[in-house]
């Protein structure tokens, strides 16, 4: 099927009626007003009015070009180059995981648990996009945030995010399993660590399992509990008293991550739900 003419109104048919044996319905609804806002600037409220808007030739081959890449499932956030996260807006490329709703859990827990007393340190461990450390330093304006991550391609990423939201954190090249040393104490240290084992990959879809970056995902079958077992040895040593310890787990391993944090030391250790009733987050505290 071709876009039968150059109105905003035909490229909208095209792209329903092309992804409609793709995905239902209601996704192709929200998939095609992100798409169509942020490519034309239509937002959801006006969108009838602007029906028969003329397009370029060029921005008829966005949307051709477009769902061309959603029906190989490549995530929506990918081809528009952002993603909302905590109501700012990220730069996501091939190199950084798509910021997620769950995760907003995570930062939520943070600004809840310190709003009385923002934090004077917080660090991010594996830090992607930088949505956790960039969001958490827009709430708590005075604080000093760092972000780690192990890539130079993803701290280009967390440094680009950083520019366009005009927030300013500290941006280091530290690989959390080689027992890096620094000399800075911290109020909290905050992580999402890659937890999925390889042997689930049958049961990931293949938009996150072709497209989003496997170093961020992945653990070894044997080791599931690698990073957190690093992360609980830095936190150890660079928590303040009563510094906290939040990361987000692997569902499955809730009770393993708590037991491992109570060996290493850690008092207050708890399992935390998300909004669908998962174990989502382990919040634990240095005594």
């Amino acid at each position: 099927m071709k876009i039968s003419s150059n109105e905003l109104g035909s490229a909208v048919a095209y792209f329903k009626k092309e992804l409609t044996s793709f995905y239902d319905k209601n996704e192709v609804d929200s998939m095609l007003y992100i798409f169509f806002e942020h490519f034309f600037g239509v937002t959801r409220t006006d969108f009838l009015l602007h029906q028969d808007r003329k397009l370029s030739e060029s921005d008829l081959l966005l949307v051709i070009y477009g769902v061309k890449d959603l029906k190989k499932h490549k995530p929506l956030a990918y081809i528009i180059g952002e993603w909302e996260f905590f109501g700012l807006s990220f730069y996501v490329n091939e190199h950084v995981l798509i910021p997620r709703p769950e995760t907003e859990e995570l930062v939520q827990l943070i600004i809840n648990d310190y709003d009385e007393n923002p934090p004077k340190n917080i660090l991010d461990i594996g830090s992607g996009s930088g949505c956790i450390a960039l969001s958490l330093k827009h709430h708590f304006k005075g604080t000093n945030v760092t972000a780690w991550d192990v890539s130079d391609e993803v701290l280009k990423v967390i440094d680009r995010n950083a520019k366009n939201l005009q927030l300013e954190i500290k941006i280091n090249k530290v690989d959390a399993l080689s027992n890096p040393e620094v000399n800075v104490k911290y109020d909290v240290i905050v992580s999402n660590p890659p937890y999925i084992m390889n042997k689930e990959q049958d049961q990931m879809h293949s938009n996150v399992l072709d497209y989003e970056p496997h170093l961020a995902l992945f653990v070894p079958d044997e080791n599931p509990l690698l990073f957190y077992e690093k992360i609980a040895d830095i936190a150890v040593k660079h928590l303040t008293e009563n510094g906290t310890l939040y990361v987000e787990i692997n569902e499955q391993f809730g009770d393993e991550v708590v037991s491992l944090f109570n060996k290493k030391g850690f008092e207050k250790v708890e399992i935390i739900k998300d909004i669908n009733n998962k174990n989502r987050m382990v919040k634990a505290v240095l005594t």
